[in-house]
């Protein structure tokens, strides 16, 4: 029988990206997202559902997560769901649900456009003064041939 284990997810960050290493080096970074649904109940009146996802995400993506979002940023996940399994302090077996992220798409705040890296942590001060390359300006719409 085929399977199929597939999730997409469009939310807000409710904290900051956590990045830590693995003793290898690799990053892993643990994003928390709120997915929020409205929907009209029988009677009539409107209500707000919000769905909290743990999300993990691996190598350079996840530093990319650490330098440029924040709290609150919507994020649109593809990923796959992946059960951990533990034995807790005193022997009890512990679970958890959660998505491994395949990809992790930045999406716009709505007013402002897009965003540097995070002024308070960001990967300036952790990489020794680099910084992102600049973004090259966009193109005037009005000297684009195509017309959509």
């Amino acid at each position: 029988m085929a399977s199929l284990n597939k999730v997409f997810l469009m939310g807000n960050l409710t904290r900051d990206p956590e990045v830590r290493h693995t003793p290898k080096g690799t990053a892993v970074g643990d994003l928390a997202m709120a997915i929020n649904m409205t929907y009209r109940a029988q009677d009539g009146t409107e209500k707000e559902e919000v769905c909290y996802v743990d999300v993990v995400v691996w190598g350079r993506q996840a530093e990319t997560c650490r330098d440029y979002l924040s709290k609150g940023a919507p994020v649109f996940v593809e990923g796959r769901l992946q059960l951990d399994q533990w034995e807790g302090p005193e022997g009890e077996k512990k679970s958890r649900l959660r998505v491994r992220a395949d990809r992790v798409q930045f999406l716009s705040r709505g007013g402002g456009g897009g965003r540097g890296p995070r002024a308070e942590g960001g990967a300036s001060r952790e990489r020794g003064g680099e910084s992102a390359p600049p973004k090259a300006p966009a193109a005037d719409p009005a000297d684009d041939d195509v017309p959509f």
